[in-house]
């Protein structure tokens, strides 16, 4: 039987059965609301005798259709904030609102209803299950939603269409090339109809080629309507994004829009 960590192929807390009534109110109850609303934000880790201050007073809102991206050095405190706003661990101190509802004081179970639900996670390394055809991939998480399972080929096979995969439906991530590997977990990160896409270096693994052609498709997903985080330490794909937002020693240093130009 799979497990949740498995299907998600990342190490988090105990994952919980779905609450999806509750999530999907709090959703529509966030429609005038930043879909993700940060207040002086804190994570603290204890190594050794030393306390690192991985976050330290973090403000941050995100609207609705933002493609934003989140720029720092190796210690910045960028992964820490992508864990805290992917849910998967939560803050020492300070608020975080996602679709309006406060998540920092969440238990396990109910982080795991967020991560399921509201949350597309698209990995530098894809996180595929090599044994699993590109299909049984993407429908994986669905799994552990309320998604009728007579439903899940067709919307998995619709969104490997919207990707440009349909005819790579049957191969396995061994037969895919590293462009396509990654289209597959774009896929997977979509099914769940998710508020929020979180992409973690998503072309670090990727040629120039086939970057440009990951960045296209994120922008296309991004133009119809898809919130979109891309967690870099590349200029050239910041560039992409609409806002920058730069982090130093766990604080915001920066914020910049791109022009036009920049986009196009």
């Amino acid at each position: 039987m799979v497990t949740r960590s498995e299907a998600f192929n990342i190490r988090s807390p105990k994952w919980a059965y779905l609450r999806e009534g509750s999530i999907r109110k709090g959703m529509n109850e966030a429609k005038e609301s930043p879909v993700i609303q940060v207040t002086q934000l804190c994570k603290r880790y204890r190594i050794g005798e030393e306390t690192i201050a991985a976050l330290d007073g973090v403000d941050l809102a995100i609207e609705h259709n933002e493609l934003v991206g989140i720029m720092g050095p190796s210690g910045s405190g960028k992964s820490t904030l992508m864990n805290v706003l992917g849910c998967l661990v939560t803050p020492d101190a300070g608020s975080y609102r996602l679709n309006a509802r406060e998540v920092s004081t969440f238990d396990d179970d109910e982080l795991a209803d967020m991560r399921c639900q509201a949350i597309g996670y698209i990995f530098q390394s894809f996180n595929l299950q090599s044994r699993r055809t590109a299909l049984d991939n993407v429908m994986m998480p669905l799994r552990f939603g309320t998604v009728p399972k007579s439903e899940w080929r067709e919307r998995a096979v619709s969104l490997l269409q919207r990707v440009g995969l349909d005819r790579r439906i049957d191969h396995r991530p061994t037969q895919l090339s590293g462009g396509q590997q990654q289209r597959v977990a774009i896929a997977r990160a979509l099914v769940n109809n998710p508020s929020v896409l979180l992409a973690d270096e998503p072309t670090g693994n990727l040629d120039s080629r086939t970057t440009d052609d990951i960045m296209a498709l994120l922008k296309q997903l991004h133009a119809e309507g898809q919130t979109i985080i891309v967690v870099t330490h590349d200029n050239e794909i910041a560039r992409h994004t609409h806002r920058v937002v730069s982090l130093h020693d766990g604080r915001i240093s920066g914020v910049r829009e791109n022009t036009q130009e920049h986009l196009s």
